[in-house]
């Protein structure tokens, strides 16, 4: 009996940012250019929307297609993400323009002043000192200085995050799906050409249910009729864009590897669990990537900093600063696994996780249709 091969791992995905990427986007959308990845809607619509939705991943798509009647139906195809493919990375590369290594998010968590920085939360975890502010983090204009009007949750408006990646824009809140229709459908036919808006429904189903139930396909149903809603108020020379900022897998508690063996090698552990980011002890850098190896190298591309940066997997462009933001080496899961961080024990909670360089997470949606109403 022949014993059975299991099917090879897929390559990692290295984001397109001279082609379809999510960063360049913006750029088209406000007239710098017209890239020929982008769908006849987008180029030819006297407005545009674009729609971001948080974790909805091309996979995601092919796999539920036959439920998804309105995104189904719209042109296009998928294009990449950023690495790490990871919301605050990500939504930053959107609304600048800008690949990680220029606009320096280069992560959930990463070290700003020798302190690590919840992006999200805008918070310092365990810090000696207040958060930084957020517009020295990321000094770039969003929307090529433009001021954009933004649709996204109310409760966004203050946040550090929200300073760093959409400052200068008309902030518009949303309490409901229907708040966000109608505040999208007042800006278009008061003449807005451009409309940037924000739905996270997906990626925080995903990561408290995951991706293998009926919780991600009721959500998924939700999203569709979302998208329906939008196309059914909008008018028909105005286009719907839809995006995302990455996709997921599946992990699970059971799945979160403990990086004990390197522990002493380390002084501070950033990133997230599918793209953990370790900064050595002083002088340890070296000896910290041959025991990532060694331990990890059969689930996980090891990279140290050099390499991600100067072999352009976040861009090229950065400055010192911004390199010494991710650790000395980084482990990409490319297994369904994670790796612990000490200080977060509450990263196993999450069912369905991002951050790594498989298709599921970094191929994202960039679909377009005109409006119906």
């Amino acid at each position: 009996m022949t014993e059975a091969v299991a099917p090879p791992l897929p390559a990692p995905v290295r984001p397109q940012y001279d082609g379809g990427w999510i960063g360049g986007l913006v750029p088209a959308l406000l007239g710098r250019d017209t890239p020929d990845w982008l769908p006849e809607p987008a180029v030819m619509a006297r407005n545009v929307v674009l729609l971001v939705l948080d974790g909805l991943g091309w996979v995601t798509i092919e796999e539920h297609r036959p439920a998804l009647a309105h995104l189904g139906a719209m042109q296009g195809g998928p294009i990449t993400a950023v690495v790490p493919s990871t919301t605050a990375t990500a939504l930053t590369s959107i609304s600048t323009g800008l690949t990680p290594a220029q606009h320096g998010m280069v992560g959930y968590r990463m070290r700003v002043g020798g302190q690590v920085l919840n992006v999200l939360r805008w918070h310092v975890t365990g810090g000696r000192s207040n958060a930084p502010d957020p517009t020295q983090v990321q000094p770039s204009p969003p929307f090529l200085g433009h001021k954009v009007p933004v649709v996204t949750r109310a409760e966004f408006r203050d946040s550090g995050f929200t300073n760093a990646h959409l400052r200068g824009g008309d902030f518009l809140g949303w309490q409901t799906i229907a708040v966000l229709v109608e505040r999208v459908r007042r800006l278009v036919t008061s003449g807005q050409r451009f409309v940037y808006a924000y739905y996270d429904g997906i990626d925080k189903v995903a990561h408290a249910h995951g991706l293998a139930n009926g919780f991600l396909a009721a959500e998924l149903a939700e999203t569709d009729r979302l998208v329906g809603m939008l196309l059914d108020r909008l008018p028909g020379d105005c286009a719907l864009v839809v995006t995302a900022d990455h996709g997921q897998v599946q992990t699970g508690k059971q799945e979160f590897i403990s990086l004990d063996p390197l522990h002493h090698l380390v002084t501070a552990y950033s990133g997230e669990g599918r793209f953990r980011s370790l900064h050595a002890r002083a002088g340890a850098a070296t000896d910290l990537h041959a025991a990532a190896v060694a331990q990890f190298g059969h689930v996980a591309w090891i990279f140290t900093r050099d390499e991600l940066f100067d072999d352009g997997w976040l861009g090229y462009g950065a400055t010192t600063e911004v390199r010494h933001r991710l650790g000395d080496v980084v482990l990409a899961a490319r297994h369904l696994v994670a790796f612990t961080d000490p200080k977060m024990p509450n990263e196993a909670n999450l069912v369905a996780q991002h951050g790594s360089l498989t298709p599921d997470e970094v191929l994202v949606p960039l679909l377009a249709a005109y409006g119906r109403a």
